[in-house]
Parts: C-alpha cells; structure tokens; sequence
C-alpha cells in the first residue's frame, strides 16, 4: 500500500517538476516580448542593411533591431489593428510580419519579384501587396499570410502585365490600385476573399506612377507622370468614373528634371485644404478640396518630395529631392509663410509624427540616425542611431485609412 501510495505522490511531483521546468523555459524564450501597449511604438527601416529597429516613441529609445528583410531599398509598412503586428513590404517581393512587442519575424514569404507598397484591409483581416514584377495584386490572411487571392495585371504585351502602383485600403472592405502601363485604376471589394469583385477604369492619364486616399476615405487620387494634372476616382460614387484635376497646371512652363517623384501619400490635408508637392518644380501647391483648384503656390528650398502635416494641421513639414536633399522646411499653414529652415544632414528621407504631433522623428541617411525636434519651438532634442535609415512608421497608423 505504501509503495503504491508513494509511487502515486512520485508521479505527481514528477508531473509538477516537468510542469514547472516546462513553464520556465517558456518564460526564458519569451523573456524579451514585452507586456505593454504599443500606441507609442514605431518602427525605422535601415535599407542598406536589410533591418529595421523598433522604437519607443515616450522613452526615446531603441527597443529591439530585426534583421533578415531583404531588399528594403523602397520599403513600407502597415500595421494591424492592434498595432503589435508590422507588415513590411520589401523591394524583392518580401512581405515579413514582425512582432514589435518581442522583436522578432513572425513568418515571412517572397511573393513576387518587385513589390512596391501594401495596404491592410479596413477590418485588418486582409494584407495586399502591389507589385512591378508580376504585375498584379496579390491578397494574403493577415494572420498566417496565406495567399487569398492572386488578381493579375492587365497585359500590355504579349508576356508582360502593366506594374501596379498606388495601393491603398478603402472603407467597405475594399481596395484601390492603379496600373501604370495600361492606365487604369481599380476598385476591389473583399468582402467575400474568395471571389473579389473588381471595377475597372480606363483612361484615367498618361503613366499613373502614385496614388494617395484622403482621410475620411472619399477620394482616390492618382499622380499621372506623362502630363500635366492628376486623377481623382469619388468613391461615394465610383459610377462617375475618374476625372482630371488640376490638369493646367505647368503647361507651358519649362520645367526642372525630376530627381525623385514625389510621394503623393505624403500629402497634406489641414481643413479644408491640400498641400501638395508640385512635381518638377520647386513649390508647394496649395488646394482646395471639393473644387480642386490652385489656391496659392509657396516657393520651397527645392523639388518637395513629402508634404505632410502635424496632426493638427497647424505646420506643414516638407523634404525635398538631391541635390537639396540635407533640408527640411516648415511652412505656417495660416500664413502659407515658411518659418523655419532646419538642416537635419544629407539624405534627410522621411519624416512621422507622434500620434498628437509634439514631436516628428526624421531619419538622417548620411549620419546614420534618427533625429527628434519638438514641433513647438522646432528644436532638436534627441538623436538615435540607425543603420542608413529612410522610411519612419508609427504604430498609430492602424486607426488611420490609407496608412
């Protein structure tokens, strides 16, 4: 009776100890996640070196650095909805999710040879991802990025379908793209994954290279790099079809060359107002919205390549391309008066704002790091190195559409 009594209890603490040596191994591989929200998280992306670090927006600081992403030469991200996941998009058709809380990639998978960009879909079920090479959209679960559904491009030769650009989420579980070879931009709805259904529209412009989604998720425009204006798809009624807006402007004018095409998801909406870089010149096109007309043209330090807004749409902050591509300037939005020419350093990139815009963080190529001004007195108050780093995303765009 005692041996089985005894035997009994042996097990029993067998059990406990193997439980217990279990368990701690469990919290020793996950000692590094961390338990804490992430609203004032971020990420930085260090091109060259195929990584990117996450940051801690409050304490100032690197929390982890993730390596192994490829060809992050172009690279962007989208976060989920609960702003733990990042979804990064890389140059050599890499799509990795990254866990910012433990610093690590969750699963990562080459999906095509030349990607450009992704969105998250608006109830964050969906990741699409739009590549030059094959041209198409390619549409994955957020979750475990399974593919969900492969739409190809539209031919413009025999064996080569047209590049797409411009990729963004739209409300209504629905996605916009534009094509370049072929001109056209698309509607997809997601709303049953297995069968999207897809509006097509053509002859939007000549070579659509860009596209950006205002805001409230109304108007999806388009840059058109073979001639002068823009293209601009009303979503509330998509049966419209496309038109082009401010369409004369530069006609007739020589125009500089273009050393970088200007980012149109950088654009800046303050109130009723677009701010937006004019492409080949140096200025910022103020205009106004509903109308689509030139309000005003604000001469800048040189060619603008993001034009974004804090938060309250009090400053306007703009970069530009090489060769003036060591400035920042700030332009007064009740004035359209530029108060303060910074000189971060060469290679001045990108630049995010802090979810309520005290600060923006602007990455610095040439002195490999990251720098902090307060957007209040637009002084410097902090410096973080980073490895050549170009593209800055805050957790906080989760909660935004188009971003």
């Amino acid at each position: 009776m005692n041996r089985v009594v005894n035997g009994v209890v042996n097990e029993v603490a067998y059990r406990m100890i193997t439980l217990t040596c279990l368990l701690l191994l469990s919290l020793t591989v996950n000692a590094e996640c961390l338990v804490r929200g992430t609203g004032d998280l971020g990420i930085v992306v260090e091109r060259a070196a195929g990584s990117l670090k996450v940051l801690d927006t409050t304490a100032h600081k690197v929390l982890f650095r993730v390596e192994g992403l490829g060809d992050l030469s172009h690279a962007s991200a989208v976060y989920s909805r609960d702003g733990r996941y990042a979804y990064l998009f890389g140059r050599d058709g890499g799509l990795t999710k990254v866990d910012i809380l433990c610093g690590n990639i969750v699963q990562r998978l080459v999906q095509g040879g030349n990607s450009i960009g992704g969105a998250i879909s608006q109830d964050g079920k969906l990741v699409a991802v739009s590549n030059y090479d094959p041209g198409g959209v390619k549409i994955f679960r957020a979750d475990d990025l399974s593919l969900v559904s492969d739409i190809p491009a539209t031919p413009f030769t025999e064996d080569r379908r047209s590049k797409t650009v411009g990729l963004v989420d739209a409300p209504g579980n629905r996605f916009a793209v534009s094509l370049y070879d072929t001109e056209e931009s698309w509607i997809i709805d997601m709303n049953d994954p297995a069968n999207p259904e897809i509006q097509r529209f053509t002859d939007i412009g000549r070579l659509p290279y860009d596209a950006l989604i205002t805001p409230d998720g109304r108007y999806y425009i388009t840059g058109l790099f073979g001639q002068d204006g823009l293209s601009l798809l009303d979503l509330w009624h998509p049966e419209k079809g496309p038109r082009t807006i401010l369409e004369n402007y530069g006609k007739g004018q020589e125009k500089l060359p273009v050393y970088k095409m200007p980012h149109l998801e950088g654009w800046a909406i303050a109130g009723n107002r677009a701010f937006l870089p004019a492409v080949g010149r140096h200025e910022v096109l103020v205009v106004r919205q509903g109308t689509w007309k030139i309000l005003d043209q604000i001469p800048v330090h040189g060619q603008p390549v993001f034009v974004m807004a804090r938060p309250d749409g009090r400053q306007i902050w703009v970069n530009f391309a090489f060769p003036n591509n060591d400035t920042i300037q700030v332009i007064d939005t009740e004035t359209l008066e530029i108060t303060k020419t910074l000189k971060p350093g060469g290679g001045t990139l990108h630049m995010e704002f802090t979810p309520r815009g005290e600060e923006v963080w602007i990455s610095v190529r040439d002195k490999d790091e990251v720098q902090v001004y307060d957007t209040q007195n637009l002084e410097l108050i902090h410096r973080l190195p980073a490895d050549k780093p170009s593209g800055i995303f805050f957790s906080a765009r989760a909660h935004h559409t188009g971003l």
